[in-house]
């Protein structure tokens, strides 16, 4: 889309608007809002931020943070943006701390901007969190999420980045792993597609396959009792179950229609038996 001139101030909002909606802004007035405030009283600003959502950069992006769980989450060109369904993530892992005490050991992994961590100590900041991802910027950006709150980051790959002493301490791992199949990757929308890096977004060729080496580990990790939480898609909620249980863990979903989420959880025995002591650490990024 070609721009029209530059909008230089609040006589121009409606056309703002319609050039927003045009280029496919489904919220095109609060994105004009954000837009105005992120560009101060600068109009070349304006229209430079403008120009730049018309032609198909993420809003996140170009303001820098992103709205989640009631946190402003920074975010940096080509990290992950956390989902508003992701808050279902949270919302269960909430729950299942509900009643606990101060220390409760918390790894928010796969956590590109450490969203999930920051929400989480947004509202339990007597927890010992530690957000993890394989992406070295991932991970710059989640420490500036989650450090100020007095969370933890480390980078590796899933349950290589956890330090010996975490090993059947953590009382919830919740998971944000990539379970787009690979060749559903073209159907993204093109903020996703073309300026999310890949390995935040596929999943394998049935978008389980992250999924499988997360759980494979998860339940030497886990404390007695501890729960494993996993984003997944409609498509795969079966094929994620079927891990679960397979693990050892005793499994169930939560689903929230209103955010097109669904969370698959898995509790790990109270006693501390079964696979969860016998099972060894997750293979390479290939097994």
């Amino acid at each position: 889309m070609r721009p029209d001139r530059p909008a230089t101030g609040p006589g121009d909002d409606d056309r703002l608007v319609a050039r927003l909606r045009a280029a496919g802004c489904v919220f095109a007035e609060d994105e004009a809002l954000l837009l105005r405030q992120e560009a101060g009283p600068d109009p070349a600003r304006l229209e430079e931020l403008v120009a730049a959502r018309v032609a198909g950069r993420p809003l996140e992006a170009l303001l820098g943070w992103a709205e989640f769980w009631g946190v402003r989450v920074v975010v940096e060109p080509g990290v992950f943006v956390p989902r508003r369904r992701t808050g279902l993530v949270v919302d269960v892992a909430l729950d299942r701390l509900r009643g606990s005490g101060p220390g409760e050991v918390v790894v928010d992994l796969c956590c590109g901007a450490g969203g999930i961590g920051a929400a989480l100590l947004s509202r339990r900041p007597d927890l010992d969190l530690l957000a993890v991802d394989v992406d070295e910027q991932a991970v710059r950006c989640a420490a500036r999420n989650v450090v100020p709150l007095g969370g933890r980051v480390a980078r590796g790959d899933l349950y290589d980045a956890l330090p010996e002493n975490l090993r059947g301490r953590v009382r919830v791992l919740a998971v944000n792993a990539p379970y787009v199949p690979t060749d559903e990757l073209s159907l993204l929308p093109p903020e996703a597609r073309l300026h999310e890096r890949r390995v935040a977004l596929d999943g394998g060729p049935d978008g389980l396959d992250v999924q499988r080496r997360v759980v494979r580990g998860a339940p030497e990790w886990l404390a007695p009792g501890g729960w494993l939480l996993v984003e997944t898609g409609r498509a795969q909620v079966e094929g994620t179950l079927a891990l679960l249980a397979a693990a050892g863990l005793d499994a169930g979903v939560a689903r929230d229609d209103a955010r097109h989420a669904t969370v698959v959880s898995g509790r790990r025995s109270p006693e501390g038996s079964g696979p969860a002591r016998s099972r060894g650490r997750a293979g390479g990024p290939h097994a």
